[in-house]
């Protein structure tokens, strides 16, 4: 029994060390991609006042946000909230992660071109860093590692940290396009380490990579790859991304079905999350390609051109609305933003998400803790802690991105210091002891 013991817990150890669940650290709800040959160190103002200018000429009220996005009776209760949470949300953090794009969003140039853009991406994200104004979260996406694309994609990444050297900010993040197998993170891993060292980079630079191809959902072993990609990113990897558009034109998806809700990407999206669950590695779905712009941009309109604008407008907002409420439902909680006026449509969409189920959720949660609490204390068998965690897990989630405040989970019966345990059993043992 010893020896099985023994072989069990080992057993039981390497499953923990593979899966050891979510970090707890913060998620953002959307990164923002930019070509770099556009990066400035105003580009989060600009964005910031892209986004309320649009939130503002489009959808002045609350009223109207709901209108543009929501069908049936107005809840006049939700509505404002949310209305009043993502204005101030805009004005205080409208960006919560950037990505400087030397790829998709840059397009291939010359060398010389690339060369003095990498350095003056780098020598732009400084001074923001000195400003203040860098948003929470902050990186670059380089170029594949292909045969046609290695040399260039080091390149870039080695004149952008030489630049930024040791100033380079905590929260950078490198992002590896187009995966199609564990040998392209291993290469990446090594560069990484190679240019730490040569840049006198003290802290591992984290990344995350793209599952754009087939070949990252399935290798030609017929194996899943993704927790091999974790693995071979030896404790850096924070983060996969699906690439919608790239992965359907893999699939020869025609550009008119090319969507987030195509079965295609949920596919892909499911077995990202059967892979990579309880790994602490966040997962993030894409973005909607229709812009929230207008039709007719000339200084003086017609009554009829208003209109057109306002409906353009509002059916990007709802195509996107939909595609991030859905993204939520299947526990996607990230995204990608292209557009200053898609932010706004991104907290206004997660913030419904939580504030159109606080009421129930709170009542749920204060019940199901006291009703546990109940039983632990009598020694009766309480078996169902994961229906908690789930309800704990909203409110983590939806404070953590501001859609909930503090008071909203007094409202449960939980203190602080019960919620940063992260667990609905330790919560318990925390009142058992009590």
């Amino acid at each position: 029994m010893k020896e099985t013991r023994k072989n069990l817990f080992a057993a039981n150890n390497k499953v923990q060390a593979f899966y050891p669940g979510d970090p707890g650290d913060r998620q953002p709800v959307h990164t923002v991609y930019g070509g770099a040959q556009l990066f400035q160190a105003e580009v989060f103002e600009k964005l910031k006042r892209g986004a309320i200018n649009s939130l503002d000429h489009f959808a002045p009220s609350a009223e109207a946000l709901s209108a543009a996005l929501t069908t049936g009776a107005l809840d006049r209760a939700l509505w404002t909230r949310v209305y009043t949470r993502v204005r101030l949300k805009l004005e205080t953090e409208a960006v919560e992660d950037y990505r400087i794009d030397f790829e998709d969003g840059y397009g291939t140039r010359q060398d010389s071109e690339e060369d003095g853009h990498a350095r003056q991406a780098a020598q732009q994200l400084l001074v923001a860093g000195k400003r203040g104004v860098l948003p929470p979260f902050i990186g670059i996406r380089i170029k594949p590692f292909t045969n046609i694309c290695f040399d260039r994609s080091v390149r870039t990444l080695e004149i952008f940290l030489k630049t930024t050297g040791r100033a380079i900010p905590k929260s950078f993040i490198v992002t590896l396009p187009k995966v199609q197998g564990v040998q392209q993170i291993v290469a990446f891993v090594k560069c990484l380490k190679d240019l730490e060292k040569r840049c006198g980079i003290k802290a591992p630079i984290r990344f995350e990579f793209m599952v754009e191809t087939p070949q990252s959902i399935l290798d030609m072993e017929g194996r899943c790859p993704l927790l091999e990609f974790v693995q071979a990113g030896e404790g850096r990897c924070v983060g996969a991304h699906l690439g919608t558009y790239d992965y359907t034109a893999s699939h020869n998806i025609v550009a008119t079905y090319q969507e987030m809700l195509h079965p295609a990407c949920e596919f892909a999206k499911q077995m990202m999350k059967v892979a990579l669950s309880q790994t602490g590695v966040f997962l993030s779905d894409g973005a909607t390609n229709v812009m929230p712009v207008p039709l007719h941009r000339k200084e003086s309109l017609s009554g009829q051109e208003v209109n057109e604008n306002r409906r353009a407008v509002h059916s990007a907002w709802k195509k996107s609305y939909d595609a991030i409420q859905h993204s939520l439902r299947t526990g996607f909680f990230q995204g990608w933003d292209l557009h200053p006026a898609q932010i706004p449509i991104r907290y206004a969409a997660v913030y419904a998400f939580f504030l159109d189920s606080l009421t129930a959720s709170t009542n749920r949660l204060k019940g199901f803790v006291e009703k546990a609490a109940q039983a632990t204390l009598l020694g009766d068998v309480f078996d169902d802690a994961a229906t908690g965690q789930g309800l704990l897990n909203f409110f983590l989630r939806g404070l953590s991105c501001g859609a909930l405040s503090l008071d909203e989970l007094a409202q449960t019966g939980l203190t602080q210091d019960e919620l940063h345990t992260r667990s609905f059993a330790k919560i318990l043992e925390m009142r058992r002891g009590k």
